[in-house]
């Protein structure tokens, strides 16, 4: 990687529900741990529709009712390029991961692609999707936003090793 950054991204369908918050969400705690001059976290989605779209209003009021700053997301769309750019790729389903897998630029590029929720504490081999909130009510953005919460603290806890072998390999 050529950048001075370790670059995080995130990946949901549209990026304007659960990627955008896992951004916002991991961006903050990677501050409050004092890494965001090692770490950057950014965003998007499979899907192209939304580029340029704010993010989901029930997303940025469930973010903003939690103390996050939800204001400044403009969805983007992955790309091939993005594998050349990010050291780490986490899907949120696996839908989202087949599509990502799909646009590697080689094979072996698939290794730093990775399900969001495979950090966390609280998921299971056979479940580690994130749910798409977007054809629900609040109930699924809030139960969206603790799998978000519990597994932006493990990939936080797991940083300083993350970084340390980027930096060897």
């Amino acid at each position: 990687m050529s950048h001075d950054r370790y670059r995080i991204a995130v990946v949901c369908l549209g990026n304007i529900c659960r990627s955008p918050m896992a951004h916002v969400v991991l961006e903050k705690k990677i501050a409050d741990a004092g890494l965001d001059d090692q770490v950057e976290v950014v965003s998007a989605g499979t899907g192209g529709w939304h580029t340029g779209d704010p993010m989901d209003p029930r997303a940025a009021a469930v973010l903003s009712d939690a103390g996050y700053d939800a204001s400044r997301h403009v969805a983007r769309t992955f790309t091939t390029d993005w594998y050349a750019e990010n050291d780490l790729l986490l899907a949120m389903d696996h839908s989202n991961y087949t599509d990502m897998a799909a646009l590697a630029p080689t094979v072996g590029d698939t290794e730093r692609l990775r399900m969001f929720r495979s950090f966390d504490p609280e998921a299971s081999e056979d479940d580690l999707e994130v749910p798409d909130p977007w054809f629900g009510g609040d109930e699924g953005f809030r139960e969206v936003m603790a799998m978000i919460e519990r597994s932006t603290d493990a990939i936080v806890e797991q940083l300083p090793e993350l970084l340390s072998t980027s930096e060897r390999g």
